[in-house]
């Protein structure tokens, strides 16, 4: 089985919000799939879809961001998920805005649910794209820049990202990482 997570903070508040880009990702993948996130499980909302590739899982952990290593490998040691087959989806303060970036391991960063995951799985080693929401501007804190929405003039780089983010999550189903890398770094 394949799992595929995206991370972000529960609730309305958070919805919109550039720390949450992982989760728009998941919702995009499970509205084109017909699969709605329907169960409750592992301090997280998931869904598990039979595909021609093999069975794939789509995660969104209910932990907040900070604590997102905690669903994670709570789903992966109950399912027997190894690590070669996650992918993690989420933002990225680095990269311009709506530009993508493939990776198969790598720090945290200085994000919180990435410094969980490696906390929670014991490795840096993980398949995982990154979303770039740039830099918060001049004056403005990095907590309430991830907290805050896309402007009008962001809105569509954002929707293209996930777009281009759900094909290349749909293209790793079949295909080596690496591959995948090839084909949508930098998108």
């Amino acid at each position: 089985m394949k799992l595929i997570i995206g991370l972000g903070n529960p609730g309305k508040t958070y919805e919109q919000t550039r720390h949450n880009i992982g989760f728009h990702v998941i919702d995009h993948l499970a509205s084109k799939w017909n699969a709605p996130l329907t169960q409750a499980k592992f301090k997280g909302m998931y869904s598990v879809i039979h595909r021609p590739e093999g069975k794939v899982m789509l995660l969104k952990p209910l932990t907040y961001m900070n604590l997102s290593g905690e669903s994670v490998s709570a789903i992966m040691d109950y399912y027997d998920i190894g690590i070669d087959d996650i992918l993690v989806i989420y933002d990225d303060l680095d990269l311009p805005t709506g530009q993508l970036r493939l990776r198969q391991k790598g720090s945290a960063g200085g994000h919180n649910g990435i410094k969980s995951l490696i906390q929670h799985l014991g490795t840096q080693n993980f398949n995982r794209i990154r979303i770039g929401i740039s830099r918060p501007p001049a004056g403005m804190k990095v907590p309430d820049y991830v907290l805050s929405r896309f402007s009008k003039d962001e809105s569509a780089d954002m929707a293209e990202a996930v777009q281009k983010s759900a094909e290349a999550c749909e293209f790793w189903l079949g295909k080596p990482f690496i591959e995948v890398m090839t084909k949508y770094n930098g998108a």
